[in-house]
């Protein structure tokens, strides 16, 4: 009953009344980004969602597309703003996915969306993470986000949708607030603002000697 009935309206109703809140956070950061990022507030990006069914996130833009003399986009590292670097640090780049929630896209507590491109190379186990509703923040978040591996995040996010409950969402929404309180679980690797690709990750996994 409460994966079914209780867990959507939860979300939706936090997620509206949180929207509506941080609403005066959301048309500042919106203005500030939009002169950092040449009128480019918005990051969209398709995920992969509940069952797999491709949906479209949106996130603040933390990072410009200033490209190298070939052409190519600069590391991460090097397109990060300094709007967007405090957006970052602070979770700010989050509130936008609030509108997902609110049109049933994804929870407030779950797996993180990743990307479509891992689909077709995730093993049976690892894509037990799409029988529920990705979330903003989840069971992987709050025990290392970026500082674990990929065997451990997705060891956390089949053993959340094993245990959803009332309780261990609670649990969670606390931790991740006392986490971004103190900035903690976010590392750099090599130049990279997040994890390496998860398809990186599984090619050198895979590598034959």
């Amino acid at each position: 009953m409460y994966k079914s009935i209780v867990k959507p309206f939860f979300d939706f109703s936090i997620a509206f009344l949180g929207f509506v809140i941080l609403s005066p956070v959301f048309l500042a950061v919106t203005f500030l980004l939009f002169i950092a990022n040449n009128g480019k507030p918005f990051f969209f990006q398709l995920r992969p969602g509940k069952n797999g069914n491709i949906f479209k996130i949106v996130k603040f833009k933390t990072m410009n597309d200033k490209k190298d003399k070939k052409g190519n986009l600069l590391s991460d590292a090097e397109r990060l703003t300094k709007v967007g670097s405090f957006v970052r640090k602070t979770s700010l780049d989050e509130i936008p996915q609030l509108l997902n929630v609110i049109k049933g896209e994804m929870s407030l507590i779950g797996p993180r969306p990743l990307l479509p491109s891992y689909l077709e190379i995730y093993s049976d186990f690892e894509n037990r993470r799409h029988e529920v509703k990705p979330g903003i923040t989840g069971w992987a978040q709050v025990n290392g986000r970026n500082t674990i591996s990929w065997d451990e995040k997705f060891e956390y996010d089949v053993w959340y949708v094993d245990h959803v409950s009332v309780v261990l969402d609670l649990k969670i929404l606390f931790i991740t607030i006392k986490k971004v309180l103190i900035r903690e679980g976010i590392s750099n690797n090599d130049g990279h603002i997040s994890m390496p690709a998860f398809t990186e990750y599984y090619e050198e996994k895979n590598k034959k000697p």
